[in-house]
């Protein structure tokens, strides 16, 4: 559970190696990997069907050349299963387990399972806006994961996350790399990476935060999960 008198002083919880949730997820998503490899030879377009393309038109779903987007709305969820290689899912897949093993021993499977899609399900909405009317994809859990920096840096702020050799605060740690991933989406540095999707799952994993610990007029019912 999220400390709601002082959130900001917790102590973070020993790794754990698999959490049930963490367990899960890890499995289907390797599992959505070496699927996705064995569409290619066997030519279904799973791309198509689940990774997040854009929406070209909120009515019609069709760009002005008259291509026709393949948006789904269940697209904002498995897109997040997706992984372009084995280097993207390792990376990906290593963050959640190290960050998503200590919240989801904090707060439950059912509360981390929760804010994770959440992140995800955010992440989308902010790479859809960012991407109306073009013509590729988005796979990927970076959007999930990068929610889950942001629970992690919220609720042990200063622990310590070495970075490139140096340890540096959680707090730090988020907050600057919320502000690299701003202005490279703002600037199209690295352009086949979405940024916007990042900061997407971070906005929506704060707003939920804030509203789990009440900082709403509306409030979540006391004893209840959400």
């Amino acid at each position: 559970m999220i400390n709601a008198t002082n959130p900001y002083e917790s102590q973070p919880a020993t790794f754990s190696r698999f959490p049930p949730v963490v367990k899960t997820l890890l499995v289907a998503n390797v599992a959505v990997f070496l699927l996705m490899n064995f569409s290619l030879q066997v030519k279904i377009p799973l791309m198509k069907y689940c990774a997040l393309w854009p929406v070209s038109n909120p009515w019609i779903f069709t760009t002005h050349s008259g291509w026709q987007s393949p948006f789904a709305p269940w697209q904002m969820i498995t897109y997040g299963f997706m992984h372009t290689g084995f280097t993207h899912l390792f990376f990906n897949m290593f963050a959640f387990w190290m960050f998503g093993s200590v919240i989801e021993r904090v707060w439950g499977s059912k509360r981390f399972a929760f804010y994770y899609f959440a992140c995800v399900f955010g992440a989308a909405i902010a790479q859809l806006f960012v991407s109306y009317g073009k013509g590729y994809p988005t796979i990927g859990a970076s959007g999930g994961v990068f929610g889950l920096l942001l629970a992690y840096g919220m609720m042990f702020p200063r622990q310590k996350l070495i970075f490139i050799a140096f340890p540096v605060e959680a707090r730090w740690f988020v907050l600057g790399y919320g502000v690299v991933e701003l202005i490279m989406g703002v600037t199209g540095t690295m352009s086949g990476v979405a940024h916007f999707a990042h900061l997407g799952g971070m906005i929506f994993g704060f707003l939920l935060i804030q509203f789990w610990l009440g900082r709403f007029p509306i409030k979540p019912r006391p004893g209840k999960l959400f």
